[in-house]
């Protein structure tokens, strides 16, 4: 099997080993007796070892599809650790150059809200003025 660098061989071996009679569970032991009844020994005997033998490799084959898909998703993980850690995603001179910029259009955001308001202080002041003028000065009757 061939293997890409930087990932590890994920393959899994399996082994299938004959059952002796000891060894078959006692499910399938009850199983094939009371299902079996009647059969010769030599058939239930097969018939137990086969059933025992599946059972053994579909767990094997689902523990084996469990390893894999754990380490695959341990693989992805690692690798975009490694892409993130590998790439700033924002650079500090970026950083800095945005906060220059903010505070630029905010000091003359500040300019401009001052000059408006001086410019209404004297419009008001020139209002009152001219209002001032207008009720001291004498009417001729």
């Amino acid at each position: 099997m061939t293997s890409e660098p930087n990932n590890p061989d994920t393959s899994v071996e399996v082994q299938i080993i004959p059952q002796s009679t000891n060894e078959i569970s006692p499910q399938t032991n009850e199983l094939v007796e009371t299902e079996m009844a009647g059969e010769s020994d030599d058939l239930k005997h097969e018939t137990k070892a086969l059933i025992d033998a599946l059972k053994k490799r579909a767990q094997v084959e689902a523990q084996s599809a469990g390893t894999l898909t754990r380490e695959a998703y341990l693989n992805a993980v690692r690798r975009a650790r490694e892409t993130i850690e590998g790439n700033q995603l924002i650079e500090r001179d970026r950083i800095e150059y945005s906060f220059s910029l903010i505070q630029k259009e905010a000091e003359k955001n500040w300019q401009s809200v001052v000059k408006e308001v001086a410019d209404l202080g004297d419009r008001l002041a020139d209002a009152a003025k001219a209002a001032w003028d207008i009720l001291t000065t004498p009417r001729s009757h």
